[in-house]
């Protein structure tokens, strides 16, 4: 009878949440619910894009498809309860919902991780083998690429999570944060849990600084080649490659501080959980998608459609091929 139901002697845990300031509660709470409706409008805009434009049908934007569901995921995971906790003083989750949430979290963010490696492929290809691209990038790579971004993802969530229910749970159950993560839950158990941080360290934090630096490296390699030919094309895709590299820094470099250093608890912990749970996913879309030429053109022929089917049709004329530069289907 001692040993049964050890490890779930909590029931649920106490989330502090964010900040105890009421005023700043409700603003921060009206800020993050607007960030949450952007990533969800500019994220769902490129999938419905690249599902219905025909233009889109091509490897880098199944991948950016790919991308902007796990930006929704990821967003989806942990949003919601931050939004909920900023609205009341305290917010409790279940001990079942709060392991859920950390295998989905780390699940969907590590399927994101992989993938965004597996994007540099990508533009390796299209810069250093520019025609042989679309035979190189075929659909059976594409899919492969992305269905080992998931796989990987999967496993790096079942280890993680399996080694934190091995532990025992029998005492303190308040979490200073607003959501379930690891570094916070492994500090609860009622046991020695110097071999869980250490398996933290190992699956969290050094896979972290692995895709980072492959991710760094890859992008210095493309970049050499782009400045070794600088055309008006070739300096947008060193700025696009700027800004990549920023967003990833963002994604990247504060998960590593969390994960890779169980033992240091820094107040701005929780702004670093807000940069790569919150901002990124909304981040990613604008920074790796919208500003393609491509998608704002497939954006302005859907857009233009919808607003024609729901207006007056004009006469049928044939356009003159020396004034019209339209191409209908």
């Amino acid at each position: 009878m001692e040993l049964k139901n050890i490890t779930t002697t909590v029931t649920e845990f106490v989330l502090l949440g964010l900040t105890q300031n009421h005023k700043l509660q409700y603003c921060l709470c009206v800020i993050f619910f607007l960030i949450y409706v952007i990533t969800w409008l500019m994220n769902f805009t490129i999938i419905a894009m690249v599902a219905v434009d025909q233009q889109l049908h091509t490897p880098m934007y199944f991948l950016l498809a790919n991308l902007a569901f796990l930006d929704i995921s990821d967003s989806s995971v942990n949003t919601p309860k931050l939004l909920s906790g900023l609205l009341t003083r305290h917010t409790t989750i279940s001990f079942t919902e709060c392991f859920l949430q950390m295998f989905f979290f780390h699940f969907i963010a590590g399927a994101m991780s992989f993938l965004l490696v597996g994007m540099t492929v990508d533009g390796y290809v299209a810069i250093y083998e520019p025609l042989r691209y679309l035979a190189i990038m075929n659909w059976n790579v594409c899919t492969g690429l992305v269905a080992a971004a998931w796989f990987a993802g999967f496993l790096h969530s079942v280890i993680q999570t399996g080694f934190l229910l091995q532990l025992p749970f029998c005492g303190p159950n308040v979490l200073d944060n607003f959501y379930c993560d690891v570094p916070q839950v492994i500090k609860l158990a009622c046991t020695d849990t110097r071999r869980a941080e250490l398996q933290m360290v190992f699956n969290s934090g050094g896979i972290l600084i692995i895709l980072f630096v492959i991710l760094i490296i890859s992008y210095i390699v493309i970049l050499l080649k782009i400045r070794m030919c600088i055309t008006e094309g070739k300096r947008k895709a060193l700025s696009t490659c700027g800004t990549q590299i920023t967003v990833v820094s963002l994604i990247f470099i504060p998960s590593i501080f969390t994960y890779a250093q169980p033992d240091k608890k820094h107040p701005r912990d929780k702004v670093a959980s807000i940069v790569y749970t919150v901002v990124t996913p909304m981040l990613n879309p604008m920074i790796y998608t919208l500003r393609n030429t491509e998608m704002k053109k497939a954006i302005r022929r859907t857009l233009g459609k919808i607003f024609l089917s729901g207006g007056i049709q004009k006469p049928h004329r044939t356009a003159d091929p020396k004034t019209s530069n339209l191409v209908f289907p």
